[in-house]
């Protein structure tokens, strides 16, 4: 069996660390990926894809990317369920990132 992804995406916002209450270090990011094919109307959908990343790979990603960079991630699909509330549970699904490559910046020179 295996559980291997890879995308490559756009920011949807800056990437912001986090430290758990055991200290490990995380961010969770959304990237925008156009799909390879047009809908109905002849356009391009995209899909917006929750990842997090974890430790060194979270740091690095924050520390040199900004929303609207290109970059590339290789992880797992994992899913897991939520409570938000007592009454509401929910089930999520999102990549567990074990790699980020830094493709391109969309920043403006300086």
């Amino acid at each position: 069996m295996l559980n291997q992804t890879i995308l490559v995406g756009r920011l949807v916002r800056d990437p912001e660390l986090r430290e758990t209450e055991t200290g490990r270090k995380v961010t969770n990011i959304t990237l925008a990926v156009p799909r390879s094919y047009k809908n109905i109307n002849g356009e391009y959908d995209t899909d917006f894809i929750s990842c997090i990343l974890w430790r060194g790979v979270a740091e690095s990603t924050v520390e040199y990317c900004k929303q609207g960079d290109l970059i590339g991630v290789k992880g797992r699909i994992q899913s897991r369920n939520i409570e938000i509330d007592e009454e509401i549970k929910k089930q999520v699904t999102e990549v567990v990132a074990d790699k980020v490559t830094f493709l391109s910046s969309k920043r403006q020179e300086e």
